[in-house]
């Protein structure tokens, strides 16, 4: 059975833009292929709470070989998004300027429960279980139309 919602997916608007994709990537250091996040549309720093969007592109990089005739985004990147926005959160939070390298410490109690597929927009919901300038736990929920389809908890260092 999945968790509750740490949030209820709904209550966003997906139009909306806190954080832009070239705020993000002026923090995290991920490029090209593994860029997992458009944009931030909610942000509460003093919850440690974000909102991120990845729309699925039919041409994205995994589409061609995870599932020849059904492609699935890979649940490997359902965890990169979480962290991407995780990093994204901490940067600001500390207001390092992406001077630091916030990198995966680990992930647990991660579950899959839905699929992702190209032409779907993944919302990731991410807040901040604790939050110290060296390291940080998250959980995480994806959602695709109101969905559950990820979730798990991130944990971030300085690298």
């Amino acid at each position: 059975m999945a968790s509750q919602p740490i949030v209820d997916p709904a209550t966003f608007n997906t139009e909306a833009e806190a954080v832009s994709k070239d705020e993000i990537l002026a923090l995290n250091a991920q490029r090209d292929e593994f860029e997992q996040l458009d944009k931030l549309i909610s942000l509460d720093l003093e919850l440690g709470l974000a909102v991120g969007i990845k729309s699925q592109r039919p041409d994205e990089f995994w589409t061609r070989g995870h599932i020849p005739g059904r492609p699935i985004m890979p649940g490997v990147l359902m965890i990169e998004m979480a962290a991407q926005i995780s990093s994204v959160i901490y940067h600001l939070k500390f207001e390092t300027n992406g001077t630091k390298f916030f990198g995966f410490g680990g992930v647990n109690n991660v579950k899959f429960r839905g699929s992702v597929e190209p032409g779907c927009d993944l919302l990731m919901v991410v807040r901040a279980k604790k939050l110290r300038s060296r390291m940080a736990i998250f959980e995480a929920q994806g959602f695709v139309d109101g969905t559950m389809v990820f979730e798990g908890e991130v944990t971030g260092i300085v690298i």
